[in-house]
């Protein structure tokens, strides 16, 4: 540990040294830590190794996910989902009852555990919509039901939205080729002053390819000026959930 007695004094990084303040004075220490190498190899770090090697399949996975449930969460207003998707997907890869530590697999764990996830902490879809939804799940296809309604009634219209649009989507997931598949079934543009007739929705199975599927509904709330959309408070307001999950 070296002490500076001069009358220059610093704070911070300068290459391999790091400058700090303390009640002794100005302090400075070389960048310490394990290496690599040593990390990689040594036994008494068996334990970082398995896991660093989860860590790695659960990134690599959550982004996958991410990535095949961009059509909605690039609507969505929450800055932490992110982070909250590699937070569950690393307890699904904990399930994993089959791999040894070090070796589980998010592939491998309890697709379940995803069920009901709010994609907008700040706007639940429950707290969105008042409707009764009905749910129709078959071997062939996924989809929703919602009988007519009054928007200004059963629904959470956020100021200045003039539009609502319903979307039904499914995203199937390969996490051994990293292959993703996307469809969706999307509403009319409603009008949150007039009656909604009966909305339903339905995705195609047979067009997600994968083993392992996700079913999402989603309200998003837009504003309509002389024909052009534009997003309600960056997609605050937005709503959506995985509310049906499929593991083949």
């Amino acid at each position: 540990m070296a002490k500076q007695a001069g009358v220059i004094t610093l704070n911070g990084k300068v290459g391999r040294l790091s400058f700090y303040k303390t009640k002794d004075g100005y302090l400075a220490r070389e960048k310490g830590g394990v290496s690599k190498s040593r990390i990689m190899n040594d036994a008494r770090f068996a334990r970082t190794r398995e896991n660093l090697k989860e860590f790695a399949d659960n990134a690599t996975s959550a982004k996958l996910f991410r990535d095949a449930l961009r059509p909605v969460i690039a609507k969505i207003g929450d800055r932490r989902l992110n982070l909250r998707i590699t937070q569950v997907m690393m307890k699904v890869l904990q399930s994993d009852l089959v791999n040894n530590r070090g070796e589980r697999m998010v592939r491998a764990g309890d697709w379940n555990l995803l069920r009901n996830l709010e994609l907008n902490l700040g706007s639940s879809l429950g707290s969105t919509l008042f409707l009764e939804i009905g749910y129709a799940d078959s071997p062939a296809s996924w989809g929703v039901s919602i009988p007519a309604f009054i928007p200004q009634d059963f629904v959470a219209v956020p100021k200045g939205a003039t539009h609502l649009r319903i979307t039904a989507l499914g995203v199937g997931l390969d996490f051994t080729t990293s292959g993703r598949a996307v469809q969706s079934a999307i509403s009319s543009l409603l009008p949150v002053i007039d009656p909604a007739a009966a909305i339903s929705l339905s995705v195609d199975k047979a067009l997600l390819s994968g083993t392992h599927r996700a079913f999402i509904l989603s309200v998003e709330f837009v504003q309509m000026v002389n024909g052009s959309e534009y997003s309600i408070n960056n997609g605050a307001h937005n709503a959506a959930k995985i509310v049906g999950l499929e593991q083949l």
